[in-house]
């Protein structure tokens, strides 16, 4: 992957806007996260899922991949010629999450691109996310301008049309796991507004917008994941009756090695819970990847 800042400057841009307090980082002596996503691979997560939909919770995987890319942060797209000046190095994380209701299948795909210097873009700039079911697509994009993020809501169903809103206020819930990836203490803390994750307005096809949140970062201390030194960020949003618990290893690269998902069902209201846990990790230039013979490191990583 092409590289526009050199490895100072990024650890000059990274370091400077980062906060001190929350997470130890007595274990990082082996880890240099600033070399970690500049080594020119991406990171391949391989989890399984446990995904709450109509009134069961339904088998399935999430593959989750963080890389290091250039941005165009005026066009909001990846700098693929580097004729345009007006670039910025983000973390990029794509997951693709999969999962069969009966007899048909749910695909939902989503990146989101958060810039890496904190100080000249401290807000994600762009998420894109689609979902395809067999009754009917969606597709749903956040991009920040002007201060508010400017939504775009394409569906198949009545209810929902095609929408354009302004939502103000509020921090992207997607963004949460591309600035656990970069420091912990990056993530907010006490009450703000969230905007929720693209997946969960998908699935409920809920309201655009934001609602009141309240996070916090704590030891973990329960059982569902295993991992060394382990930390969970716990995201509360009262309104929805919704909380997200992001469980990972509190030393960099700060690996996550689940999270769970728990909120009321559409359909009963009961509240169930979708729960991800990490299977395999690989660093890999998956972009070269595209042959034949690279087939085999499907069934290294377990991905169907």
């Amino acid at each position: 992957m092409r590289k526009t800042m050199s490895a100072l400057l990024f650890v000059v841009l990274f370091s400077q806007y980062s906060c001190s307090q929350g997470v130890d980082k007595t274990a990082q002596k082996e880890i240099d996260i600033e070399k970690y996503w500049t080594q020119g691979l991406a990171e391949i997560n391989v989890y399984t899922l446990s995904q709450n939909r109509y009134q069961e919770n339904h088998d399935g995987q999430l593959v989750s991949v963080f890389v290091r890319e250039d941005f165009l942060h005026q066009k909001q797209v990846k700098n693929e010629r580097y004729t345009d000046q007006n670039t910025t190095p983000i973390l990029k994380n794509i997951q693709l999450r999969k999962f069969a209701t009966g007899l048909y299948d749910y695909s939902m795909f989503t990146s989101t691109f958060t810039p890496l210097d904190r100080k000249q873009f401290p807000r994600t700039l762009k998420v894109s996310s689609s979902s395809q079911e067999w009754c009917g697509n969606m597709y749903l994009q956040f991009n920040y301008r002007d201060n508010s993020y400017k939504t775009e809501l394409r569906s198949y169903f009545e209810g929902e049309g095609d929408q354009n809103v302004t939502i103000n206020e509020g921090i992207l819930e997607d963004e949460l796991f591309n600035l656990l990836r970069m420091d912990p203490n990056l993530l907010p803390k006490g009450d703000f507004q969230v905007i929720p994750s693209a997946n969960y307005i998908q699935l409920k096809h809920a309201k655009l917008t934001n609602v009141a949140a309240k996070g916090m970062l704590k030891d973990y201390d329960d059982k569902e994941f295993s991992g060394t030194n382990l930390k969970e960020y716990v995201l509360q949003m009262p309104s929805l009756k919704r909380t997200v618990r992001i469980v990972f290893e509190n030393n960099a690269p700060y690996k996550i090695v689940g999270w769970l998902d728990s909120y009321p069902s559409a359909f009963d209201k009961k509240v169930r819970t979708t729960k991800i846990t990490l299977q395999q990790q690989k660093m890999l230039d998956y972009w070269s990847k595209n042959s034949l013979k690279d087939v085999k490191l499907r069934k290294e990583l377990g991905i169907d």
